[in-house]
């Protein structure tokens, strides 16, 4: 009998053992509420593989130095490396390019220019407005002019720094607001509202106004962006990309060679991290590649090093705010107008759904009543940026965090109190500013139990006493609350397949089209497999992501991956089940529902045997032991015009509690504790969830905190290297660290009642930024607005404390 109450959540300390506790707790929730499969019999709970804590399906290979990346494929004899040479003015027309000095170097093979792309000069991006390599003008410092290739990559790379290129420049724009005001944009502006703003912020009870701004984040991913290309027979092309997204690869490369897709195989076994980097500008990579591979006939690898990455790859977008507010005397929010500037680079890359989720996620966990949101896609002389974990939630979400920090300390509230006050509703106040209804809705009871967990009120009343009586070192406490939509906002890409081939020794491979990252993808969906096949996790082999073997796929992002591909696995392997169950049920003259899969048996009501011995027998009486799975996500649809519909299938919750303490002479700061409660759903591998929730949170720490990216006058990226850009350490990690996880299953049909964790996390971290003003304010104590730029670093708290002009 199940015992632990459900609404318990389950926790991670720094006394216990997270993995054990999780997979525990999970065990426990799982085994006695979970429907059973058909085949699975009635009235015998069914041991699960998914709902427990195994380890990453490559851990001990990655740990080992086994696991293989593109960097340690052997090469093939006569590959050539290829560097870029990169433009060193941030807006300029191009009038000659001079490589002599460089072909004349030991190891030089040849240069690759525009006018050696033999198909489309124009990357397959859906802008169409990105050249393949920089021809007439270039438009950043580090835009990719051309290739030098070579026989070994440090030769590449040293002559690439002698290739001289004759620019005039011309006016760059740097940052949002200068293209805004320049009216320069890479897409056309987008407007959402309801009710009427501008008449409810002139009848309310308080207005306030402000503006923010949030800076951009690079991915930092341990693997740079790295492709290597191999020309086949008859114009056919092999390329090994580190991409999250195959499908879209084999396209770019095959528009940019002027072959069709068929002619292209992308794999892509494993990336060393890609949080969104790798989304289209891995596309850039195996595009050059291919490129050079076909103008000198050898393979080419391509690979970045670390400050030629940070040059020429996009960042998350930077945003810049404008708003104004009308609240009541709770601090009810009761209008706002809100203008968001997103500075997209030189061209739109994914500018456009990023842009667009902002605006969907500009309510975070709010009913806004009388709202408009602008939104503006700003063309700047910067890297063109792109994906980044959270999509433009994360500057949606912060927003609307600060403006309700602001309205709180305005009325002298907690700003707690002020949240909830906001919150959506059950029944009413329950549709967003897009016409989506929220159906899942567990904020009130979620925070609720983290205000409990976190001991939330003592505390405040400790850190306000702490502050009466330190002069330097104040301390700030917030909780935020995140809710994250799920599904490609783009619907076309909410769709996957999947392969699953049982070998006649009862062993199982498995492919689909998403990625693995480190994220564990490959982890959940054999998982998956092991129980709709009733075998051990050890009985499945995942194999390389792959362009001939499952076409068209999405990409992984999103936060999609495992609902996508997990149930396109899900599916093809209940096929090979119920083929197998169809021809025991014939041998013992059964129903093949009374078929079931149980601990490596496949047992009927007459008979059990092993599940390697039916599957040779099912082989030799011509049973079809493979099948394809698809799955298209449900319910979704909207309005790419209005931005208006239910473009997600359902809404990821959690909350944090950080404390923070500000150093006032210095700026410097420190995260001193942080509790978290976080909607999985009903969890897959809890190990792998709570490393994604604490990985998500660290990572939007760094962006709130340290991470700062800095453009000099020239436009030359000043911040491009590990000794001048600063991602979180192990010494930044709080001592105090508590991740629970709510218990309750997914109320969509989502696959084992999971929910999406790779990118809601990572909006915790807004927490801490909130935090941080806190620990402002009481440090000025004179009431004023507290304009914090983000990054939150020792110079900007400063400026915030009013230390520097």
């Amino acid at each position: 009998m199940n015992t632990r109450d459900n609404h318990a959540p389950l926790s991670r300390d720094a006394e216990d053992d997270p993995r054990a506790l999780a997979a525990d707790a999970v065990a426990d929730t799982t085994a006695a509420t979970l429907p059973q499969p058909a085949g699975s019999g009635s009235g015998e709970v069914r041991p699960r593989v998914a709902g427990t804590s195994q380890a990453h399906e490559s851990a001990r290979a990655q740990v080992s130095g086994g696991a293989t990346y593109i960097d340690d494929i052997p090469e093939v004899r006569g590959t050539l490396h290829a560097a870029p040479i990169l433009s060193n003015v941030a807006h300029g027309r191009l009038r000659g390019i001079d490589a002599a000095a460089a072909l004349a170097m030991p190891g030089v093979v040849d240069v690759v220019l525009h006018h050696d792309v033999s198909g489309d000069k124009m990357l397959a991006a859906f802008a169409h407005d990105e050249p393949v390599f920089a021809f007439d003008t270039v438009q950043h410092v580090g835009q990719v002019v051309g290739l030098v290739v070579a026989r070994s990559a440090m030769q590449a790379r040293r002559a690439a720094r002698k290739v001289l290129l004759d620019i005039d420049p011309l006016p760059a724009l740097m940052t949002a607001r200068e293209a805004h005001a320049a009216g320069s944009y890479v897409l056309p502006p987008v407007t959402v509202a309801r009710g009427d703003a501008p008449g409810a912020l002139a009848r309310a009870r308080h207005t306030l106004s402000g503006n923010l701004k949030v800076g951009g984040q690079e991915h930092f991913y341990l693997e740079g962006q790295i492709a290597y290309a191999l020309p086949l027979e008859q114009d056919q092309w092999w390329i090994h990309s580190s991409t999250q997204h195959p499908g879209e690869v084999q396209h770019w490369v095959a528009h940019a060679l002027g072959v069709a897709n068929h002619a292209v195989r992308v794999e892509c076994r494993r990336m060393g991290g890609g949080f969104g980097g790798k989304e289209t500008q891995a596309g850039h990579l195996a595009v050059w590649a291919a490129l050079a591979a076909k103008k000198t006939g050898h393979p080419v690898k391509l690979r970045l090093d670390r400050d030629d990455d940070f040059m020429v790859t996009g960042k998350r977008h930077p945003f810049e705010y404008d708003w104004q507010a009308g609240f009541d005397d709770d601090g009810l929010l009761t209008a706002l107008d809100l203008t968001m500037l997103a500075e997209c680079g030189f061209s739109a890359d994914l500018s456009g759904p990023v842009a667009d989720r902002a605006v969907f996620h500009a309510d975070n966990a709010y009913y806004l009543s009388d709202v408009v949101v602008r939104s503006h896609r700003c063309k700047t002389n910067t890297q063109s940026h792109t994906a980044y974990r959270g999509f433009g939630g994360p500057q949606g979400v912060i927003v609307i965090e600060a403006i309700l920090g602001d309205i709180a300390r305005h009325l002298g509230l907690d700003a707690l109190d002020v949240r909830l006050r906001n919150l959506y509703g059950i029944t009413e106040r329950n549709v967003t500013h897009y016409q989506m209804t929220v159906e899942d809705n567990i904020l009130q009871p979620l925070l609720a139990r983290l205000e409990e967990t976190s001991d939330y009120r003592r505390r405040r009343a400790q850190i306000e006493a702490w502050n009466a009586d330190s002069p330097i070192v104040k301390r700030g406490l917030s909780i935020t609350p995140v809710k994250f939509g799920i599904s490609f906002t783009a619907t076309l890409f909410n769709q996957a397949g999947a392969l699953v081939h049982v070998y006649t020794d009862g062993s199982v491979q498995v492919n689909h089209g998403g990625t693995e990252m480190g994220q564990g993808l490959h982890t959940k969906v054999a998982q998956i497999v092991a129980d709709e096949l009733g075998l051990d996790f050890a009985d499945i082999r995942m194999t390389a992501s792959d362009t001939a073997k499952v076409p068209n796929a999405s990409a992984t992002a999103a936060s999609s991956g495992t609902d996508l591909n997990g149930r396109a696995a899900q599916f093809a392997a209940r096929q090979v089940r119920d083929n197998i169950a169809a021809y025991i049920a014939g041998q013992d003259g059964c129903k093949p529902a009374e078929v079931r899969f149980f601990a490596g048996q496949v047992i009927s009501p007459t008979s059990s045997r092993a599940f390697p011995d039916v599957v040779g027998a099912a082989y030799a009486a011509r049973v079809q032991l493979w099948s394809d799975g698809f799955y298209r996500t449900p319910k979704i649809h909207y309005d790419k015009h209005t931005l208006t519909g239910r473009p997600f299938y359902y809404f990821s919750y959690g909350a944090a509690c950080c404390e923070v303490a500000l150093d006032m002479l210095t700026g410097e700061s420190r995260v001193l504790k942080v509790d978290i409660l976080h909607d999985v759903g009903r969890s897959i591998n809890p190990a792998i969830d709570i490393g994604q929730i604490e990985g998500g949170f660290v990572q939007g720490m760094g962006w709130l905190t340290t991470e700062e990216l800095v453009w000099n006058a020239r436009g030359v990226l000043a911040t491009h290297a590990p000794s001048t850009y600063k991602i979180p350490a192990t010494g930044d990690i709080p001592e105090h660290l508590r991740v629970d996880l709510w218990p309750e299953p997914n109320r969509e049909d989502n696959v084992f009642g999971s929910k999406a964790v790779g990118e809601p996390p990572f909006m915790l971290a807004i927490a801490v930024y909130e935090a941080l003003r806190e620990a402002v304010a009481a440090g000025r104590g004179d009431g004023r607005p507290v304009l914090l730029k983000a990054p939150a670093t020792a110079e900007s708290l400063l400026r915030a404390l009013g230390g520097l002009e």
